[in-house]
């Protein structure tokens, strides 16, 4: 074994790109198409939020206008990630996505306080939090999967009390997690073929959703009450109203993040200096379209107040109730399940990725670098990735999840833009198959508008932006100890 490596003496394709596990087994099946990455960045995206969270959102700015609007700058954000995340993912394609810029642009602490974090909340909280989606749509269609915790306790955090415990809909939760990992488990190849035609469907319900919206399911009453006079605030936008709605685009974050985690199964692309870059701009862009067409269509479907006051925020089913009375809601209710069971089959997927470059740079546990014998997946970290996220389904905390979980990516969005502007300056040397459009402009704007989310949230959402804080600066002192056990360990004859 040997220590950790400082960024400037590794090689170009990194520790972990390699063709073997630590044990000289053979390395990743190279079984994704382009096609495939593009469903697996939609379908990380298109979850359970978008058919829930417009309900929060429009509480909190209060009209019509205010709410598309946040799902407009939200769009643009995205878009500008993915135009800007484009060239990292070409210069470093290898498993591990941005685990891997950010040990490279800027050091492997970075790097590892990335894994850890996304460990630790951002991609086990984005887990438990579909899985209780997933189960919350489903008591729909069967009743008896109630909320209610019958075996538990009360816990009061800065955030607000939460009951962590059993409730029917919880153990739903992790079941279908626990089944989605073996699943993964089995192979790449048989996880991507669910995770395309899951999306496919879900895309294709939720286009329907919007036409329906768009079409003969418009209500003229709620047509007059969301876009007429109502539509904007009294008295028109004002700068006053900003930090409500950067606080506001939590939401729609949560509903549009993790479309970069693609770059993490890059050891498992066939082109992938080509093919990441391009399935990150056309799944996101894809996406921002539809979660903005879907608002529009709520707001044709329901009047503000009802879209405010979803039985438990359950925006989608509600609409389509409102079309087709009974049917249209155990429908949509059905689909919403399906998109949910989908993404977190993405999910699933990308996220023990990092964990296992991780261990490939001696900073995991090293057998979550290890594949499968005869399936050649990571299904240490698979496991691992599943216990956690099981874990965190007993806090039956879906919104806090997610408060948590977008204020740690907006922080680490940051850091990896920064990367861009710091290769270009430190390695200009490097290898550019595809350069972000319009350097440096757009990357300073997605930049600039990272920043100013971050501060909006750090000063309105206190309660969730702090504890998020010390969550990745927990990963300080955990990183320095991994990397002491590597270094001692290098120190010992043979091992």
């Amino acid at each position: 074994m040997t220590p950790v490596r400082d960024p400037s003496q590794q090689r170009p394709d990194g520790p972990a790109a390699g063709p073997s596990s630590p044990d000289g087994r053979v390395g990743f099946v190279k079984a994704l198409s382009r096609f495939d990455a593009t469903m697996l960045v939609a379908g990380s995206m298109i979850g359970s939020a978008i058919f829930i969270v417009p309900a929060g959102i429009l509480r909190q700015v209060g009209t019509p206008g205010m709410l598309l609007l946040v799902w407009l700058i939200t769009g643009v954000v995205i878009v500008f990630g993915a135009l800007s995340y484009g060239e990292l993912a070409a210069m470093y394609p290898e498993t591990g996505g941005l685990y891997v810029y950010l040990r490279e642009g800027i050091s492997p602490l970075f790097g590892y306080l990335y894994g850890w974090t996304l460990f630790a909340v951002i991609q086990t909280g984005a887990i438990a939090a579909v899985g209780a989606a997933f189960a919350r749509f489903a008591a729909v269609l069967w009743p008896a999967l109630t909320p209610d915790v019958f075996l538990g306790m009360t816990v009061h955090l800065p955030s607000g009390p939460i009951e962590i415990g059993l409730s029917w809909q919880r153990l739903l939760a992790i079941a279908s997690i626990l089944f989605l990992t073996a699943i993964n488990i089995r192979g790449v190849k048989t996880a991507a073929a669910l995770q395309t035609t899951l999306t496919v469907i879900k895309t294709t319900a939720l286009l329907a959703l919007i036409l329906v919206g768009l079409t003969f399911g418009r209500q003229a009453a709620a047509i007059a009450a969301n876009f007429g006079a109502g539509f904007w605030p009294a008295g028109g936008l004002r700068w006053s109203m900003l930090p409500g709605l950067g606080a506001a685009m939590v939401g729609s974050i949560a509903a549009a993040d993790l479309w970069y985690q693609i770059g993490f199964s890059a050891g498992e692309m066939r082109d992938p200096k080509r093919d990441i870059p391009v399935a990150m701009l056309t799944g996101a862009l894809l996406v921002c379209i539809l979660y903005f067409l879907a608002n529009v269509a709520y707001l044709g479907i329901l009047p503000a107040a009802a879209i405010a006051g979803a039985p438990q925020d359950r925006v989608a089913t509600a609409a389509l109730q409102a079309v087709f009375g009974a049917p249209g809601l155990y429908a949509m209710a059905a689909a919403v399940m399906l998109s949910c069971f989908g993404c977190n089959a993405a999910l699933i997927l990308s996220g023990p990725r990092v964990y296992y470059a991780m261990a490939r740079d001696k900073l995991f546990f090293r057998a979550a670098g290890v594949l499968h014998p005869r399936y050649k997946t990571p299904s240490v970290a698979l496991a691992v990735q599943a216990v956690w996220a099981c874990a965190l389904c007993l806090s039956g905390t879906y919104g806090q999840l997610l408060e948590y979980m977008v204020f740690a990516s907006l922080l680490f969005y940051i850091l990896t833009v920064s990367c861009l502007f710091a290769l270009r300056i430190k390695r200009p040397d490097l290898d550019r198959p595809v350069k972000a459009v319009g350097y440096p402009v757009l990357p300073a704007l997605y930049l600039g508008a990272t920043v100013l989310l971050c501060g909006d949230l750090l000063v309105e959402k206190p309660q969730y932006t702090w504890p998020g804080l010390v969550i990745v600066a927990l990963g300080i002192p955990v990183y320095y100890a991994w990397r002491g056990r590597a270094q001692r360990a290098a120190e010992v004859p043979g091992a």
